[in-house]
């Protein structure tokens, strides 16, 4: 995956590491050539500025012409007299042959020398010296001009470091901004200042945006429209059979009119699921607020009691580890989100729960909130199939009764708009279903004081 960031530092700690070299070598270059001149120079100086008394006897009778101070730069001095007789040589120094007048670069002695010569009205000078004191000195003339170059490196690689990760904050704010955006939101990206390199992309999401706003709102009003259009003509419908089934103009038999029946109770059934999937689709964030829980449950579960009763099923409301008896278990929440998700999963549990059985709603609070699950006694769902009965309109092979399909997918929509987790499994101790909502965020008297 190629990134910019990396690849911005990489050229141009590259290109400040390249120019750092060149300049190094520059600078090297540079002190070697001036250290180059700055010798000799002092070996022409030396060669016109020695005394003219020098000669053999002066080494023979140890005098001392103070010739000391040239000694650290290791000066080679040879003079011969106008016969060509060396009558003065630098003492523990090797001896090295006459070259001849000016300069010369030469090899003796295993090291390679640089010799001044120069003929004097009564003798010739010669004055050496060997390379290596050159190179020391200009490797020393080097560093100390190179370190502050070395110091100052690392400050530019901090420097672009810094530079590259501010230039790219707006992208990496970009990129968090939509990371963080919840999935129903299509709302457009604002970001302030505006730098003029993401204004191009940032219109072209906005747009995209609204073409998805528009596409997504067309859909959901599609099928709202549709399933409100659908429920009124078919409720019609079933009342004007039942009418002229009743006034003798439309004779059936039973089992042809328990078809029709159940045929017409089914479209109504995905008429109404239908809507109210359009109408979870279409809700917003705004519509959570703090609602009581426990309240809806207790309406949902008194709202089907009578059909629970009419299968012989038990049906009640549990409460665990509430703070009291009163306690309302209030979370940030629809309530119409949650009243429909509660009538869908229990439709679900006792349209599948045999006569004599058992489905309870159960409110606990655990570390993370308060968690909604309802238990029921059927048969349960095939481990092969549980992955899927949340998808729209899926229903397991060899599932009785009149369903469409839609109720898991509509509690599933529900709980993701709540930021929570719904859960499908068997249950483990009896035969039987548990659909819990986990992870609905609380509201403690404090938080209800604020709102």
């Amino acid at each position: 995956m190629t990134s910019i960031r990396r690849w911005l530092l990489g050229w141009l700690i590259f290109g400040l590491a390249a120019a750092c070299l060149a300049a190094g070598y520059g600078i090297f270059s540079t002190a070697r050539a001036e250290a180059g001149e700055l010798f000799d120079y002092e070996l022409t100086t030396v060669a016109h500025v020695l005394p003219h008394n020098i000669g053999a006897n002066d080494i023979a009778e140890g005098r001392d012409h103070n010739l000391q101070g040239i000694a650290d730069d290791r000066l080679v001095i040879d003079i011969w007299d106008l016969s060509g007789k060396l009558i003065y040589h630098t003492p523990h120094e090797p001896e090295l042959p006459r070259f001849g007048e000016g300069f010369r670069s030469v090899q003796r002695e295993g090291d390679r020398w640089r010799a001044f010569g120069v003929n004097q009205p009564d003798r010739f000078v010669q004055v050496a010296q060997p390379f290596s004191v050159r190179e020391d000195l200009a490797m020393t003339l080097a560093l100390r001009i190179i370190w502050p170059l070395a110091l100052l490196i690392p400050v530019i690689v901090v420097f672009v470091l810094v530079v590259v990760a501010r230039g790219l904050a707006p992208v990496r704010w970009l990129s968090n901004a939509l990371k963080e955006r919840s999935p129903e939101s299509l709302d457009p990206i604002t970001l302030a200042p505006m730098p003029i390199e993401l204004r191009p992309l940032v219109d072209a999401l906005n747009e995209l945006l609204t073409r998805l706003n528009e596409a997504s709102q067309a859909q959901r009003t599609f099928v709202a429209d549709a399933a409100h259009e659908l429920r009124t003509p078919l409720a019609a419908l079933k009342l004007q059979i039942q009418g002229a089934i009743g006034d003798g103009s439309l004779r059936v038999d039973g089992t042809t009119l328990s078809k029709i029946d159940g045929r017409l109770n089914r479209l109504i059934h995905l008429a109404q699921q239908l809507l109210s999937m359009a109408r979870e689709d279409a809700a917003r964030e705004a519509a959570i607020a703090p609602m009581s829980l426990r309240s809806v449950c207790e309406a949902r579960v008194s709202d089907f009691s009578l059909i629970a009763e009419a299968k012989s099923i038990d049906l009640g409301l549990e409460l665990d580890a509430a703070c009291d008896s009163h306690d309302p278990f209030t979370i940030l929440g629809d309530t119409h989100a949650f009243a429909v998700l509660i009538n869908n999963l229990l439709d679900n549990a006792i349209r599948h729960t045999p006569s004599g059985g058992r489905v309870d709603v159960n409110l606990q609070r655990d570390q993370n909130g308060i968690a909604l699950t309802v238990l029921d006694t059927g048969s349960g769902i095939d481990e092969n199939e549980i992955d899927r009965v949340c998808d729209r309109f899926y229903r397991c092979a060899g599932t009785p009764g009149q369903g469409s399909g839609l109720g898991l997918a509509i509690a599933l929509r529900v709980a993701q708009r709540h930021h929570a987790m719904l859960e499908v499994k068997n249950r483990g101790d009896v035969s039987g279903l548990s659909v819990s909502v986990r992870g609905l965020r609380a509201v403690v008297q404090k938080e209800l004081a604020k709102v």
